[in-house]
């Protein structure tokens, strides 16, 4: 459909980095058809929004008062369709009439956008042939996001563009088989094929199929309610799964204190050193997607078999064989041996997935017609596909039915909650929108991309971004630290200054948690507020205030890079090895530091980075140096140590000679601490992440110096961290006239993800 289609609408989505694979493919429809309008609707500048001819910047929270604009407009220039809404739906008359008032010029005040750009999205939907709205979590993840996705869905309804080739609303999923998940009923009020557990029809014919004697009809707690009840004292035992809640919910004090509190936590983890397992009584070593055999369902409904591609370490069993495992052995516990045999007979992935496929027949999204040899044979398939077919249905809704009993879609009447656009309102206490969201290379709590020190090449330090406007009007300086707080919590970040955010706001990347982290990391601000509907809380927004503190009285900078290891892979293992030994040490810390950030860098020279202030100098300062220096085994024999007792300040650094291909049998510097006065740790640390040879820099490694010497060490920041592709060898290219073919094809640049691709066409265009 991207290539089909004649507009693009991006609702709460930064394609180009969070879905880079699906962004290549629709550059590649712009490409083809410069005719075919973008429009992108987010609060920031972003890679997506770059990429459209019209970038609407909302307020946060305002999505759905600019969709139910877009709306008026279509209805008042005659741009829908009334005989398709007449024939296909139903709830037209309780939207129209709640649409009236909300005029682009009403909007504007609200969304913060100009009239004329909201009467020109809606004119470009309107006359569109084939309009296609993609959207993500930055529309679902509000306390309205379900009718955020409503009054987007009904500009659709309303217009009669849905079913067709190149048109409709396309839900860009979160995570991969996040639909999946859905159609086997894995949430507290579903069923397994979309039935729903309040449904007394659905409940019985669940229990025949599972020829069990009744299901309960009262739904299980979601995510939120569920660590209300842990901390209440109501739930005794906790089993997570393939979620890290410790980093991932909102209110993280409320979730830590619940987990804490928590008679019995059993977390099943392929990852030993994820926030979530601190709290575990038992850990169950579970197997990642690579290690296990399944199927997954990806955001068009193709589902997909998939094989194990390497051998599982250890005692890791994949999830369905804990499970399976736990309910025969409570079976048996209860003397219910052959009743668990008779519900849990599974000895492969196929069995269950052959017991799934039954459940959907007859249902919207009957897969009788699939099997394991079916998707071998026939490659992956989008449901329905029922017995008989020889492919899955390409789109849903060619025939004008939809999924219910009368076939006729809904207007969702409840799509207009005017009064609250956040769940948190800035005022003169809290003036500044938080706003959270991904990072280019990275995912949800990193536990597994957080582990790649190429993947931390784009932004390897965790910062709070903010508008150069809103930094000159409080005094505030790039790179320092500051103290934000919400009406939750408050936690000192580090802040950057950054134009793609809006006057007013403030960013936050979600990645980064406890383990980076002196805090829980920026869902510690977010308020718990839900959505009444979905129950999704509310993730993206909060409202704070930032104020300056003093310079931090001692400061801790610890680089330890394994360069002295030739082998990428073992690097890497090394440096982890470290950082897990640093993590332990700073937990034990009778003086914990104000501000942290521990993280990795580097590319060919994998390496450790600890970065830590404190407002009053420590006690024991001394003897905790003495822990991170023997955690990251940094001897003094190989280097120098520069110790100034009186002022506080000591230095120590290691040397090695080293075979790269920059610093070939030349040595290197290798580890470094700066303590009490770090002033030359930015450019110290490239002299690491470059490996460059320690003779034009070190005779300054112990000075108090904010730039290097000048000719000594060469500045270079990573675009490609797939390739390992640096701004000055890109400069040097598009200098010497390249385009983007020629530096994809010379330096391999935006050859791999591509989610680099927008930056290397920024630059082309700059030069």
């Amino acid at each position: 459909d991207f290539d089909l289609c004649d507009l693009m609408l991006f609702a709460g989505s930064n394609a180009a980095w969070a879905h880079p694979v699906l962004f290549r493919r629709m550059e590649a429809a712009k490409a083809a058809n410069p005719d075919l309008k973008i429009i992108a609707v987010d609060p920031r500048k972003t890679d997506t929004t770059a990429f459209a001819d019209l970038h609407l910047p909302i307020q946060p929270g305002s999505d759905v008062v600019l969709y139910s604009a877009m709306l008026h407009v279509l209805l008042w220039e005659g741009l829908t369709d009334s005989t398709f809404i007449a024939d296909h739906t139903t709830g037209f008359e309780a939207v129209r009439d709640a649409v009236r008032s909300i005029t682009p010029a009403f909007a504007a005040q609200i969304c913060g956008v100009p009239e004329a750009d909201i009467i020109t999205a809606a004119r470009w939907f309107g006359k569109a042939k084939a309009p296609l709205s993609l959207w993500c979590q930055g529309l679902n993840q509000s306390s309205h996001g379900t009718a955020n996705g409503a009054a987007l869905i009904h500009l659709h309804l309303a217009t009669g563009k849905i079913g067709q080739p190149g048109m409709g609303p396309f839900s860009l999923t979160g995570q991969p088989n996040a639909m999946g998940g859905r159609e086997v009923g894995a949430m507290a009020n579903l069923l397994s094929a979309h039935r729903d557990l309040s449904n007394p029809e659905d409940r019985a014919e669940m229990a025949r199929f599972w020829d069990v004697p009744v299901i309960p009809a009262n739904p299980g707690l979601t995510a939120t309610e569920l660590f209300d009840a842990v901390g209440e004292g109501r739930i005794k035992a906790l089993w997570i799964a393939c979620t890290n809640p410790a980093h991932s919910l909102p209110d993280q004090t409320k979730v830590q204190a619940a987990l804490a509190s928590c008679d019995f936590v059993v977390v099943q983890e392929a990852f030993a050193d994820t926030e979530t397992v601190a709290f575990a009584d038992l850990l169950l070593p579970a197997r990642t997607w690579g290690e296990k055999e399944g199927s997954v369902t990806n955001s068009e409904r193709r589902i997909s078999h998939l094989s194990a591609a390497v051998a599982a370490p250890g005692e890791a069993l994949p999830d369905w064989e804990i499970a399976s495992r736990f309910g025969l052995a409570l079976a048996s516990a209860l003397g219910r041996a052959v009743e668990g045999e008779r519900l849990f007979p599974y000895s492969r992935p196929a069995d269950i997935f052959l017991e799934h496929v039954a459940s959907t027949r007859g249902r919207d999204m009957d897969i009788s017609g699939l099997s394991y040899d079916v998707l071998d044979f026939h490659g992956p398939q989008q449901w329905p596909m029922p017995v008989g077919m020889e492919r899955g249905q390409t789109r849903l809704y060619q025939d004008r039915h939809f999924a219910f009993s009368d076939g006729r879609a809904r207007f969702y009447g409840g799509a207009y909650p005017l009064a609250a656009l956040t769940a948190e309102r800035t005022d003169a206490r809290f003036p500044l929108a938080l706003n959270t969201g991904r990072l280019r290379d990275q995912w949800h709590g990193m536990s597994r991309t957080g582990r790649s020190t190429r993947l931390m090449a784009h932004a390897d330090r965790p910062v709070l971004s903010m508008n150069p406007g809103d930094l000159a009007r409080r005094s505030l300086v790039a790179g320092s630290l500051i103290k934000v707080s919400s009406r939750k919590s408050s936690a000192i970040w580090e802040v950057c200054s950054d134009d793609t955010v809006a006057l007013g706001q403030v960013y936050i990347p979600m990645h980064w948690g406890g383990n980076s982290l002196a805090s829980a990391g920026v869902n510690a601000l977010l308020p718990i507020a839900i959505d009444p509907v979905s129950r999704q809380p509310e993730l993206k927004h909060a409202a704070v205030k930032v104020e300056a503190i003093e310079e931090p009285a001692y400061r801790v900078v610890l680089f330890r890079a394994a360069s002295e290891i030739s082998d990428e892979r073992g690097s890497e293992e090394q440096v982890l090895i470290w950082r897990q030994r640093l993590s332990q040490v700073l937990k034990q810390l009778p003086d914990a530091p104000d501000w942290q950030a521990l993280t990795l860098a580097g590319h060919d020279a994998p390496m450790v980075a600890l970065e830590l202030a404190w407002l009053i100098k420590p006690a024991a300062a001394d003897a905790m140096l003495n822990e991170l220096l023997a955690a990251v085994d940094l001897r003094p024999d190989d280097g120098q140590i520069y110790d100034d007792r009186r002022r506080g300040i000591y230095k120590q650094t290691e040397f090695a000679t080293v075979k790269d291909k920059n610093c070939e049998g030349k040595s290197c510097l290798v580890g470094l601490l700066l303590a009490g006065e770090a002033l030359a740790a930015s450019w110290l640390k490239q002299a690491m992440i470059q490996q460059q040879a320690a003779e034009s820099f070190q005779r300054w490694v112990f000075a108090p110096l904010a730039n290097a010497p000048q000719g000594s060490v060469s500045s270079d920041r990573t675009v490609c961290s797939c390739m390992n592709v640096g701004e000055q060898a890109i400069k040097a290219e598009i200098a010497s006239g390249a385009d983007l073919l020629s530096l994809q094809t010379k330096l391999r640049c935006g050859t791999a993800c591509g989610s680099c691709v927008p930056q290397l066409k920024k630059m082309l265009q700059a030069k």
